[in-house]
């Protein structure tokens, strides 16, 4: 049994059949023109030929176009309103575009989900399917099964048609939602409000976008809304008794990010052993990537609760330190200036403040000269700059001839012990070539 569209379809002349064709043809090709130019204009595709391969491939902007597009052409004139073959590329249409939207949201959500782009592609095969259903005339059949099997829940009689329509309903609705959020958040980022109020903004926007999806889907389906007062109070115990630490890094997560204490970007030690670049604030978890490459997942009711060392809080410039040994005997008047100059050399190390070094303690070996230095983008590692100033100064040093000590010992034994030199040259072996004694039999 065929569908009364499909029967009418089929019954039609010829002739007629080719004008409808071309009509929808035109369509088609002004719909692409439109897409591409949105790709263009919206989703920041570089050339028209790299907007054609996305308008043709998964873009939504050519199915979106060419179902108003044709919806429009159809109101033209009672002939085209009664043409079957445009009634026919509607739902067609409507699934492709459903379809392209599915695979944008996930593509743009989750672009490396395996398990996730298997469940968009499961559903656009059902969603073909059901058109195919539809077209053959076997839908109703099936409807008619699945109204036979109902559940009662108090006074509602829920069906399997029902469920079914309330399934795809939420998922149509929910798909929606992601693709609109999903927009708004990209045109949201690129705003130069501040990205701790981008980032809030964005959040509230999609849970208001779920729940008026979710609310519109069971709507649709018929469901009484005031079910979802026991499922609220549920909720609510269940929070009070053990989702309590989950709920709290939530609204940990909006605190951090209406008070601004912490910002995408921001350099912060969490304790003495990790130290990174906050690179997303997320609703529940903050990711801070360390220097190394290594990405923390810290629970944000832990940077509320915690002691936080914020390094770029009101300046983003941090300041670094080394210290090196120079003979008693250097001129520190000369010194000091050389030891300035060359960290002032290393390309990260900031002119205003210009490094620093002072005499800061009289060592065992040599007299300690502490450099003091500013960078301002320890994100990009604070190891390699410190080895870099390291070996400017080294360079430095030895090109000008400042003698670098290294420990020395003096080993002093009474005369007539003369079993005690061989100890005594054995310990001068241990001690490496920078140690020296003074021996009364070799002139001490």
């Amino acid at each position: 049994m065929r569908s009364p569209l499909l029967e009418a379809l089929l019954h039609h002349p010829w002739t007629q059949l080719r004008w409808q064709l071309l009509v929808i043809l035109g369509v088609l090709v002004l719909a692409l023109a439109v897409g591409m130019w949105l790709e263009r204009r919206f989703m920041q595709a570089a050339h028209w030929r790299d907007a054609l391969r996305v308008a043709l491939g998964h873009g939504v902007g050519l199915p979106a176009v060419a179902l108003l597009l044709l919806q429009f052409v159809r109101h033209g004139s009672p002939l085209l309103l009664r043409a079957p073959l445009l009634k026919l590329a509607l739902p067609v249409l409507a699934v492709w575009l459903l379809v392209r939207v599915a695979a944008r949201v996930s593509h743009r959500l989750y672009p490396r989900s395996e398990p996730i782009g298997f469940l968009v592609r499961g559903l656009s095969w059902m969603a073909w399917l059901g058109l195919l259903l539809y077209l053959s005339g076997a839908l109703p059949e099936i409807v008619e099964a699945l109204d036979a099997v109902s559940l009662h829940i108090g006074n509602q009689r829920l069906t399997g048609w029902t469920l079914l329509r309330g399934i795809v309903s939420i998922v149509v609705t929910l798909v929606l939602a992601l693709w609109v959020s999903s927009l708004l958040e990209s045109r949201l980022l690129l705003s130069p409000l501040d990205i701790n109020l981008r980032l809030v903004l964005s959040r509230l926007i999609r849970a208001a976008i779920f729940t008026t999806a979710l609310l519109v889907g069971l709507q649709m389906v018929g469901i009484d809304l005031t079910v979802l007062g026991v499922f609220g109070g549920a909720l609510g115990v269940g929070l009070g008794l053990g989702l309590q630490r989950i709920a709290a890094n939530y609204v940990s997560g909006f605190v951090i990010l209406l008070e601004r204490s912490l910002r995408v970007g921001d350099n912060v030690r969490l304790d003495p052993g990790f130290q990174g670049k906050i690179l997303d604030i997320k609703t529940r978890y903050t990711v801070v990537r360390s220097s190394g490459g290594t990405e923390s997942i810290v629970p944000n009711e832990m940077l509320i609760s915690n002691r936080i060392e914020n390094l770029s809080y009101t300046d983003p410039n941090v300041w670094m330190s080394t210290t090196v040994s120079v003979g008693y005997d250097s001129d520190l008047d000369t010194v000091l200036p050389l030891i300035r100059e060359a960290a002032a050399a290393v390309p990260r190390i900031l002119r205003d403040p210009a490094p620093n070094a002072v005499l800061s303690n009289f060592g065992a070996d040599g007299l300690e000269i502490t450099l003091g230095y500013w960078i301002a983008d320890p994100e990009n590692g604070t190891l390699n700059v410190r080895g870099a100033v390291n070996l400017a100064i080294w360079h430095a040093l030895k090109s000008n001839s400042v003698d670098i000590p290294f420990p020395q010992r003096v080993l002093r034994w009474a005369p007539g012990q003369g079993s005690a030199a061989p100890a005594a040259q054995a310990a001068l072996a241990e001690q490496g070539p920078g140690a020296a004694a003074h021996m009364p039999g070799d002139g001490a």
